[in-house]
C-alpha cells in the first residue's frame, strides 16, 4: 500500500480528540477541496506490505490507530489491515472523505465521514448512501467554512440519528470564528458536537507529523 506517513500524535478530532494515537497516513485522494491541508499526500508515499506497516504502528507502542489520508478507503489492501487489525481487537479509527462507501469496513472500526459542504468544491461527490450505513462507533464530520455549508449541513441533519452517531461540526479554521458557530448551534439548537482541530493549536497549523 502507499503510505505518506506514520506518526504517533495527539487525536485533534471527534470524540477521541485529546487522546494519544497512532496515525496511518496513507497517499492518493479522489478529491481536490479548497481548503485541504494535507496536499502533501495526494500523490506518491512509500510502498508498504502490511507486516511493515504493522510493525511500525507496533514501534509506536499506542493502543488506538486511525487510518487516515489523503483517501483510505482508495486501497483495498489498506482495507484489509484495518480490519484484520479491528478483528484482533485493536480500537481502530478511519478518516474517510465522504465519498466513499463505508460498508467496506468492518463493524467494530469507527468510520469518521468528512461530509464536504460547497465551500469545498466537491459536495457534488459524496456518498450519501452512507447516512443508511452508519454502525454505532461511526461519526459525521462537518467542516464549515460560511453559511452556505452551515444551511447545507442543517438539511442533511435529518438523516441522522444524532443521539446515536455524534455529528462533528468544525469552523473551518482561519476562516470562521469558533463563537459564531457556537451562536449558530445555538440558536438552532442543534445536537451536533462543537469540534476544534485541537492539533492546530497545540501545534503550528501547518505542522506534519503531529
Amino acid at each position: 500500500m502507499n503510505v505518506c506517513e506514520i506518526f504517533r500524535s495527539i487525536q485533534g478530532e471527534s470524540t477521541h480528540a485529546g487522546r494519544p494515537c497512532v496515525f496511518v497516513r496513507l497517499s492518493g485522494c479522489n478529491l481536490r477541496c479548497r481548503y485541504c491541508d494535507t496536499t502533501y499526500a495526494y500523490e506518491g508515499g512509500e510502498s508498504l506490505s502490511a507486516p511493515a506497516v504493522r510493525e511500525r504502528i507496533a514501534a509506536l507502542e499506542c493502543g488506538r490507530i486511525e487510518f487516515t489520508g489523503g483517501e483510505p478507503l482508495l486501497q483495498a489492501k489498506a482495507i484489509d489491515l484495518m480490519n484484520a487489525l479491528a478483528g484482533e481487537g485493536r480500537d481502530v479509527l478511519v478518516e474517510t472523505n465522504g465519498s466513499r462507501d463505508i460498508s467496506v469496513l468492518d463493524a467494530r472500526i469507527a468510520a469518521i465521514v468528512d461530509m464536504k459542504g460547497p465551500s469545498s468544491g466537491e459536495s457534488a461527490k459524496m456518498d450519501l448512501g452512507n447516512f443508511t450505513r452508519l454502525r454505532g462507533r461511526d461519526e459525521l464530520k462537518f467542516v464549515i467554512g460560511d453559511q452556505a455549508d452551515y444551511a447545507h449541513m442543517r438539511a442533511l441533519l435529518p438523516r441522522v440519528d444524532c443521539r446515536r452517531n455524534t455529528v462533528n461540526v468544525s469552523p473551518l479554521y482561519g476562516a470562521l470564528a469558533p463563537a459564531d458557530l457556537a451562536a449558530w448551534i445555538l440558536a438552532d439548537g442543534l445536537d451536533v458536537r462543537l469540534n476544534l482541530q485541537q492539533h492546530k493549536y497545540i501545534w503550528p497549523p501547518d505542522a506534519r507529523g503531529v
